[in-house]
C-alpha cells in the first residue's frame, strides 16, 4: 500500500461548512493542477486551510483521496475516472468538491453542503429512466468477494444499471476492500454525458453474531455480538447502541453502506423459525431496542447525524412476519400465511412506527389472514402487493421501501425460478408484479438483477396514465422513487467517498475496543434460569485450572432444503479447545461410527476424576427458512413444529382440526393445513440424549457432580425434559461458547433476562395465539420460578430491576 501522511479523516455532515463571508472564487482544477506543487508523496501543498490529496492503492485499484479542511468530508475517486476537482474559498479555507459530470460547474447534487434530499432530487432529474430503473434493483446474493469483479457483475452494472449489491460473502477484509474498490471504479467508468455517476451501494444481512456458523463469520475478523434476541436479553439499550455504532464502522470498513437490519418482527409465535433474529415478544422492549439500533447505525461518533461510519438501516419485515401459523416461515409456500386470531395486528406495526427514522423498510413475504382465514385487509396477497399495508406504512414513512428478495419471481408465469415468493400474485406475469408493487408506492425489488421487467412496468404505468387510470405519469413516479433511493446513497456519503483504504479498514475491523464491547454484551446477555444450591457462584479462573470437566457429544442430522441435502454435524456440545483454556482436563464421549462417518452409539467416560459436567445443547432444530419445515416434501402431509426434543404428537385438545390458513382450491374451498395427529421432526434430538447420558453417568459414578445445562437458544424451549435433572441452567442467545462457559464458572455474574417466555408444554404452545405476545403459559421449575418474559437470575436470586 502506497499512502502518504494526511490530515485526520473528518466526519461528513449534512450541511457542511458554513461561512460568514461571501464566496471569493470558484475554480476547476485537474488534480495534478491543484494550487501549490504536488510532492512525490502525493500531498498537495498550499496555504493553511487548503485541502490535501494523496494517492492510494489496494494492489488492484488506485485512487485519489482528498482531505478537506475543517469539517469538510473526505473525497475519493478512481485514477482513471476522469473526475476533476472544483474548489471554492470560504472564510480563508479552500474547499474541494468533485466534478462528477465534467461540466466544470458545481451542480447542486455535487455540493456536499446541500441537504441530502435536495441533492437527490436534483440528481434524480438528470438520471435516465434506465438508470432509475436500475436503481430500483437490489442484487441477488454475491457470496465471493475474493473472486474480484466478475463478468456477470459488470453485465448487470452496464446493462441493467444495477447499483445496489448484496454482499453475502465472508468478512475477509482484503477481499472485501479490493472487490468494493473494483466495483466502485467500474461504476465511475460507466459515466456518460447522458448518464451521470451513481456509486455502488453494498448491503449486508447481519454478520456479527457470535454463535453463527455461517460463511459470514468464516474469517473471524469482525467483532462478535449476541443475536438480536441476545441483545434484547440484556434489557439495556447501551449495549444495542454500542453494537450499532461499532458494527456500522466495521460495515463501512468492508464497503457496506446499507444494513439489511434490524429485524423487528414481534416474536409472538414461539415456534417461528426466525425468532432469534427478533428482539422478542414484548412490544415496548422491541420498540426501544429497534429505535436505539437504527439511531446508532445511522450516526457517527462526534457528529449529530450521518457520517463516515454510518450505514443506512433497513428495518424489516413490514408489517410484521412473526405470526406464521404453527410457526411456519414465509420463505417457502409452506409458511406464506401470517394469521391474526387475536386481532393484534396493531401491536406488530407499533415497533416499526417507533423506528421510522430508518432510511429504508423491507416488506414481509406473508399473506395476512384474520382468525377466520379471511384476508385481513381484503387482499389475499403478500405485503408488497397489499395496498392497505403499504399504505399504512406510507402514512408515517417517506424513505425507501424495498420488497423482500424474490417477491416478483416464481409462480405459474415464472416456473423456472429457483426461488419465488410472489404469494398471492402467482398468476401475474413478472412485469405485472413489478407494476403492482410500484403502484403500492414501493421503490425497490430485492433479489432482482434484470431491469427489463421494471422498464415494462414503466410502460404499463404510462399506458394507464394516458388512459386516465393513474394520476401521475410514469416519469414522475419513477423519479419519485429515484429521489428516495438516491437520498439513501447520499446520506452515508457515498458520492463523496466510495473507495476504501485497505490499511484503514484493517485497523477498524475487530479492533480491541470493538471485540471487548461485543464480548461484554455476550456476557451481559446470558440468562440464568436455575441455580440449585448455588451451583453457579462467584469464582476466579485459577479455581478451575486443575479441575476436570465432562462435555458430552451429540449430533444434528440437518434437513434437506432448497440449496441441497441436510448437513450432518457431530461433536461435543461445547468447543473443547475453548474449555481447555479454563480446565486442566476436558473429557468427552467415545463415539462409534459407521462406514459413512455417522455415529451409531456413544459411551460416556469414567467420571471418577470429573469435577463438573457442562452439557451444551442447541434448542430443538425444526429446520431453517428454506427447508419447508412443517410439510413433508414427498407426501405433502403437514406436521407440527416443536419446542421439545422428543417426538411430539399433536393430539391435544388445543390443536386445530382445521387450519386458519390454506390455499384456495379450484373448487373454491380452502386447503386444510392442520397437523392434528402428526408428529414433529427434530434434527438434534441427540442433544437430549447427551444430557441423559451425562446425568446417567453422574448417577452411576456415585459422586455429587454438578450438572450445568448450557442452552444455545434460537427459540424458546420446553424445559420439562432437562430442568429437573439440571443443577443449573444458563441460556445464551447467539453468543459464544466462551461466554457461556465463563458465566457458568462464576467468572461473570449473569445479568440477562428472557426476552421471550419458555412454555410449560407443547399443549401450552398450541393454546397461545400466533399474533399475541406474552400469552403462553410459562414453565414453572422445581424452585417455583416461572420462565416468563423478563425472568432471569443473578447470584442472589431473581433480577427485579
Amino acid at each position: 500500500m502506497k499512502t502518504t501522511t494526511t490530515a485526520p479523516r473528518r466526519h461528513r455532515t449534512t450541511k457542511g461548512i458554513q461561512g460568514a463571508a461571501a464566496l471569493t472564487g470558484l475554480a476547476m482544477l485537474a488534480i495534478a493542477g491543484c494550487s501549490g506543487s504536488t510532492p512525490a508523496d502525493g500531498t498537495t501543498e498550499g496555504a493553511t486551510g487548503t485541502f490535501t490529496t494523496r494517492e492510494v492503492t489496494d494492489g488492484k485499484t488506485t485512487f485519489t483521496v482528498v482531505t478537506n479542511p475543517g469539517d469538510g468530508p473526505v473525497l475519493s475517486y478512481g485514477a482513471d475516472s476522469g473526475v476533476e476537482i472544483l474548489s471554492e474559498e470560504v472564510d480563508g479555507s479552500t474547499l474541494a468538491f468533485k466534478d462528477m459530470n465534467a461540466n466544470g460547474t458545481l451542480d447542486t447534487w455535487e455540493d456536499w453542503r446541500e441537504d441530502d434530499s435536495v441533492r437527490a432530487a436534483a440528481l434524480a432529474e438528470e438520471l435516465s429512466v434506465e438508470q432509475i430503473a436500475g436503481l430500483m434493483l437490489f442484487s441477488s446474493h454475491e457470496r465471493s468477494p475474493a473472486d474480484g469483479i466478475t463478468d456477470a457483475q459488470k453485465t448487470y452494472m452496464e446493462e441493467s444499471r444495477l447499483r445496489n449489491v448484496l454482499n453475502a460473502g465472508p468478512n475477509d477484509v482484503e477481499a472485501n476492500v479490493t472487490w468494493s474498490n473494483q466495483l466502485q471504479a467500474h461504476a465511475e467508468s460507466l459515466v456518460t454525458e447522458d448518464e451521470p455517476y451513481v456509486p455502488v451501494n453494498f448491503s449486508s444481512d447481519p454478520r456479527s453474531t457470535a454463535e453463527s456458523g455461517g460463511s459470514y463469520n468464516a474469517s473471524g475478523d469482525i467483532s462478535r455480538w449476541p443475536s438480536n434476541l441476545g441483545l434484547a436479553s440484556t434489557f439495556d439499550v447501551a449495549h444495542v447502541s454500542a453494537f450499532a455504532e461499532m458494527s456500522s464502522a466495521e460495515y463501512r470498513a468492508l464497503g457496506i453502506t446499507t444494513a439489511l437490519s434490524p429485524q423487528i418482527d414481534l416474536a409472538t409465535e414461539p415456534r417461528w423459525l426466525r425468532v432469534d433474529g427478533t428482539f422478542g415478544e414484548n412490544v415496548e422492549l422491541t420498540s426501544e431496542m429497534a429505535a436505539a439500533l437504527v439511531d446508532g447505525l445511522q450516526s457517527s461518533p462526534e457528529t449529530d447525524g450521518w457520517g463516515e461510519e454510518s450505514v443506512a438501516a433497513m428495518i424489516k419485515h413490514w408489517a410484521g412476519d412473526g405470526p406464521g401459523e404453527g410457526g411456519r416461515e414465509s420463505h417457502t409456500s409452506v409458511g406464506k400465511y401470517g394469521v391474526y386470531p387475536g386481532d393484534n395486528f396493531d401491536a406488530h406495526t407499533e415497533a416499526f412506527l417507533g423506528a421510522v427514522d430508518s432510511a429504508a423498510v423491507m416488506t414481509a413475504y406473508s399473506i395476512a389472514l384474520d382468525g377466520d382465514g379471511e384476508p385481513l385487509f381484503g387482499e389475499r396477497v403478500g405485503s408488497a402487493y397489499d395496498s392497505v399495508r403499504t399504505g399504512l406504512l406510507r402514512e408515517s414513512f417517506d424513505g425507501v421501501v424495498v420488497t423482500d428478495w424474490a417477491v416478483t419471481a416464481g409462480g405459474s408465469t415464472d416456473p423456472d425460478a429457483m426461488i419465488g415468493t410472489s404469494w398471492g400474485a402467482d398468476d401475474m406475469t413478472v412485469a405485472e408484479r413489478h407494476y403492482a408493487v410500484l403502484k403500492n408506492d414501493v421503490d425497490m425489488f430485492g433479489g432482482n438483477n434484470a431491469v427489463e421487467p421494471v422498464l415494462e412496468a414503466y410502460d404499463m404505468w404510462q399506458a394507464d396514465f394516458e388512459a386516465g387510470t393513474n394520476d401521475v405519469d410514469a416519469d414522475t413516479r419513477f423519479r419519485e422513487s429515484g429521489t428516495r433511493i438516491l437520498t439513501m446513497l447520499f446520506q452515508p456519503g457515498l458520492y463523496e467517498n466510495a473507495f476504501l483504504d485497505l490499511e484503514e479498514s484493517e485497523a477498524v475491523l475487530a479492533s480491541e475496543d470493538k471485540v471487548a464491547a461485543g464480548y461484554a454484551a455476550q456476557l451481559a446477555s446470558t440468562v440464568m434460569l436455575k441455580n440449585d444450591g448455588e451451583t453457579v457462584a462467584a469464582s476466579d479462573v485459577e479455581s478451575w485450572k486443575d479441575k476436570t470437566v465432562y462435555i458430552p457429544r451429540s449430533y444434528d442430522t440437518g434437513f434437506d432444503g432448497t440449496f441441497g441435502p441436510g448437513e450432518y454435524v457431530e461433536g461435543p456440545g461445547l468447543d473443547v479447545e475453548t474449555a481447555e483454556q479454563y480446565f486442566g482436563t476436558v473429557v468427552t464421549d467415545e463415539a462409534v461410527e459407521d462406514a459413512d462417518g455417522v455415529v451409531t452409539s456413544y459411551t460416556a467416560p469414567d467420571l471418577t476424576d470429573v469435577d463438573l459436567v457442562l452439557v451444551g445443547m442447541t434448542s430443538p432444530n425444526n429446520g431453517s427458512n428454506f427447508t419447508s419445515a412443517g410439510q413433508d416434501a414427498e407426501t405433502g402431509a403437514w406436521y407440527p413444529l416443536s419446542l421439545q426434543y422428543r417426538p411430539y404428537t399433536a393430539d391435544g385438545e388445543n390443536v386445530r382440526e382445521v387450519s386458519i390458513s390454506g390455499d384456495i382450491l379450484p373448487d373454491g374451498t380452502q386447503e386444510n393445513r392442520s397437523y392434528l395427529g402428526a408428529t414433529s421432526r427434530i434434527a438434534n434430538e441427540s442433544a437430549l440424549d447427551s444430557f441423559e447420558r451425562a446425568t446417567a453417568a453422574v448417577e452411576a459414578s456415585g459422586k455429587d457432580i454438578p450438572v450445568i445445562t448450557l442452552l444455545k437458544a434460537k427459540n424458546p424451549t420446553v424445559p420439562t425434559e432437562f430442568e429437573a435433572a439440571s443443577d443449573a441452567i444458563l441460556v445464551g442467545f447467539g453468543i459464544s461458547d466462551q461466554a457461556l462457559i465463563e458465566v457458568a464458572l462464576g467468572l461473570h455474574e449473569p445479568q440477562g433476562r428472557l426476552p421471550i417466555g419458555f412454555p410449560a408444554s407443547m399443549d401450552a404452545v398450541e393454546a397461545q395465539l400466533e399474533d399475541v405476545g406474552e400469552d403462553t403459559e410459562p414453565y414453572v421449575d422445581s424452585a417455583g420460578n416461572a420462565y416468563e418474559f423478563g425472568f432471569g437470575l443473578s447470584y442472589s436470586g431473581p433480577i427485579t430491576d
